[in-house]
């Protein structure tokens, strides 16, 4: 029995190691730490394997700041943005998501910034600039919450395109579909779907005015845009 109970144990030690080291491989980007890096490499193996995810890499310049935007339709979306991105990614959050149960240790690990939207919403953007400015990637929701194609149309918020403008950089928009749990936040995690990541072409909003940007944003963040 002592033998048996020993060679159980190796065992599992060694399964322990294997997928220790299989989302050590997985990992596409440097967090910052080895189980920082883990973690992420275990999102890019369960959104691969347990959503068959299928996306276009987001085309990021290896250094300097970037921005992101997405539509949001679950609480899956910023899983598959990591699992799709070669460099680390901040998120632009509502605070009430940031606060989350179960979750909120990996949103400040992941140095995610809250939005307060009731309360000084402009505090979050003062912080998602200087991200920028240190050379982050940022990633933001435009629409605000999650929202459905089926939904009634929202206007975007316009964080997105005043941060472009004050930074001189281009929007990378991108597209995300095939989430089976659609408009939930826990559901869209254990339902498996097919889902799907489609990089849109960058908008460079220099030289146009701020509603001009958000509309153009807006059309490439459509389900029918190409």
């Amino acid at each position: 029995m002592f033998w048996f109970n020993f060679f159980i144990f190796l065992l599992l030690v060694w399964l322990v190691l294997q997928f220790l080291r299989a989302c050590e491989n997985a990992s596409r980007a440097d967090w910052g730490g080895a189980a920082i890096n883990r973690f992420a490499g275990f999102i890019s193996l369960y959104c691969r394997y347990f959503h068959r995810f299928q996306f276009d890499p987001l085309p990021l310049p290896e250094q300097g700041g970037a921005l992101v935007a997405a539509n949001h339709m679950s609480g899956l979306d910023p899983f598959l943005l990591i699992a799709a991105s070669p460099r680390p990614l901040r998120f632009l959050i509502a605070r009430e998501e940031y606060e989350r149960f179960g979750l909120n240790w990996l949103f400040r690990r992941g140095r995610c910034i809250p939005v307060d939207r009731d309360r000084r919403p402009e505090r979050a953007l003062r912080e998602a600039l200087m991200a920028l400015e240190r050379g982050d990637v940022v990633v933001l929701f435009p629409h605000g919450g999650i929202h459905l194609d089926s939904d009634p149309p929202r206007k975007l918020k316009g964080g997105v395109v005043r941060l472009a403008q004050k930074m001189g950089l281009p929007i990378c928009p991108v597209r995300l579909d095939g989430v089976r749990g659609a408009g939930h936040t826990v559901p869209a995690l254990v339902i498996p779907g097919r889902a799907r990541l489609k990089v849109r072409a960058l908008l460079d909003c220099e030289g146009l005015d701020h509603e001009h940007c958000l509309a153009q944003l807006a059309h490439r963040l459509e389900a029918g845009h190409v």
